[in-house]
């Protein structure tokens, strides 16, 4: 199992890191900065602010609001 790819936004999180230069901690933790923003309010955040793609910012989103639910 460990060897299986990652699948879903998860697997967006290695060229996160390597395009934008910050591990994934720290765009989550600035996510979770803006609650109780909507999703695509915060996709359009870290488009806006921080340069981002929207694959990239929506991956991230949409990790960030799972993990906190579950």
């Amino acid at each position: 199992m460990a060897n299986e790819p990652i699948k879903g936004p998860a697997s967006y999180f290695p060229s996160i890191e390597k395009k934008y230069g910050r591990p994934i901690a720290e765009w989550q933790d600035l996510v979770r900065r803006h609650l109780p923003a909507k999703h695509m309010e915060l996709v359009a955040m870290l488009k806006t602010d921080h340069g981002m793609g929207h694959g990239h910012a929506n991956a991230l989103v949409a990790h960030t609001l799972a993990a906190d639910k579950g």
